[in-house]
Parts: structure tokens; C-alpha cells; sequence
């Protein structure tokens, strides 16, 4: 694992895997709550990748896994974190990239697509057309300020609100730190993307019960060019399966 310091002093942790190539790197963004382990490497992404012959890095967001969890707002946000993986794109002495990002991970994948030019191929997972609208950005912030009262509750079971106190209960089943995360759902979300900034040949796939997000159709269709595609299973079973591991293989071959 190597290690990665913030322009504001957060250190983060990444994963590096594979030979170098003459392709151009993968880069990973994992999802709220997760971390490059769950997300990556225990579905067999990291491992398909590189039997392809890609070399390929994954870095914990500030909060999340091996990487540092300031528990204050100030900390996050969706552009300091495409901020730090911008950071990371840097560190690995590439000209160009291909970048991979599911939920959170793939809303921050999008912010760097609109404004860096060496991102040559963009997957975006788990996500739908709410992440660019401006009433569903509104219901969002709501809903996070909730999320995090919940995050910061002692007895899970008081929760009053079920799909809250299921969500705290699987940050407790990853580990994540709940103090870390509540102060993640607090900070401002970043402005909607302008899509029609996204150079990069587009891929944007998600599960067929994925009720997180809206419209992955809708979503693609506001990307230049982009493709859609649609695989078994719901937010989070989704990238357990074969079909998601190698459709992104295969968009990237």
C-alpha cells in the first residue's frame, strides 16, 4: 500500500497492483462507507484487471478504509476528493488515465472527467441522472443532514427511520468509522456536473434493482457519446457480479 498527503495535511491510503503497461493506468474510486477492499478487490475487479494486463491503483477516500478520518465537515466534499484523486492521477507519472468510480466514488470520478483532460475513459457506476439534477441534489442534502444525526447515534435501534438505521448498521459491518461519515453527509455537495464537459468515452453501467440514483439511461444520455448498461443485482450486490467485472474489463480493452 503506498501513501498519499493532501494539499490540507489529510493522509490517504492507495493500493497499486500489476506491471506497468503501455496502456494507460486504472484508477479506482470506491463508494460511500466502503473502501478499495470492498469495493474492488473482494468482487475480483483488481484481480481481472490485471490478469488483463492493466496496471491498475485504488485509493481510500479521505474517511474511508486505511486513509485518515478527520471527523469535521470542513474535511470533505465530494471536490476535495476529486481533488485527492486528481493527487493520486499525478503520483503515478501518467500522461493519461482510464478511471473507474461506483457511487460517491463514481459522482467524483465525473467532477475530474468535466475538468482534466488526461482521463481517456470514464466508468461510472451506480449512479443515475439524480446526481445532476439540481431538486434531487436539494433532496439529497436533506436527506444526508438526517443521515448524519443518525451516523452519530449510540443505539442503532432507536432509529426511528429504516432505511438510516439499516445503513448505520452496514457501516458497522465494514468498519467504517460512523463519526468520519456523518461528518462526510454534512459537508456541501459539490455543484451539478456539467456533463457536456466529460471528454472521455463514457461508460455508465448499474444494477437492475439500483433504486439509489435515478435514471443510469438518463445519465448516459446527457454524456457525450456515452454507453449504457444494465447488469443483475441492486446497489450493493451489483458489483459482486460476473457481468459487472467484465463489462468494465471489456470497456476498457
Amino acid at each position: 500500500m503506498g501513501r498519499l498527503m493532501t494539499y490540507d495535511g489529510v493522509d490517504l491510503s492507495y493500493g497499486e497492483w500489476g506491471e506497468d503497461d503501455l496502456r494507460p493506468p486504472v484508477i479506482l474510486q470506491h463508494g460511500f462507507a466502503a473502501d478499495s477492499q470492498m469495493n474492488w478487490v473482494t468482487p475480483g475487479i483488481v484481480g481481472a484487471l490485471v490478469l488483463a494486463g492493466h496496471k491498475v491503483f485504488a485509493l481510500d477516500a479521505r474517511g474511508h478504509g486505511l486513509s485518515d478520518a478527520p471527523h469535521h465537515s470542513s474535511y470533505y466534499g465530494e471536490s476535495k476528493m476529486a481533488e485527492d484523486l486528481e493527487l493520486l492521477l499525478t503520483l503515478t507519472g501518467a500522461t493519461s488515465f482510464d478511471l473507474v468510480g461506483y457511487s460517491l466514488g463514481a459522482i467524483v470520478a465525473m467532477l475530474v472527467a468535466s475538468r482534466d483532460i488526461r482521463v481517456r475513459r470514464l466508468v461510472v457506476g451506480g449512479v443515475g441522472h439524480d446526481v445532476t439534477n439540481t431538486t434531487a441534489i436539494g433532496r439529497r442534502v436533506s436527506r444526508d443532514q438526517r443521515l448524519a444525526a443518525a451516523l452519530r447515534t449510540d443505539d442503532i435501534a432507536s432509529i426511528g427511520d429504516d432505511s438510516l438505521r439499516s445503513f448505520c448498521r452496514f457501516a458497522d459491518q465494514t468498519h467504517a468509522d460512523r463519526l468520519a461519515m456523518a461528518a462526510q453527509a454534512e459537508a456541501p455537495h459539490a455543484p451539478a456536473i456539467d456533463l457536456s464537459r466529460i471528454q472521455a468515452e463514457t461508460l455508465v453501467i448499474a444494477g437492475e434493482d439500483d433504486q439509489n440514483a435515478g435514471s443510469p439511461a438518463a445519465l448516459a444520455a446527457g454524456i457525450r457519446g456515452a454507453a449504457v448498461c444494465i447488469v443483475p443485482g441492486d446497489h450493493v450486490s451489483a458489483v459482486f457480479g460476473e457481468m459487472f467485472r467484465s463489462t468494465i474489463v471489456e470497456f476498457l480493452e
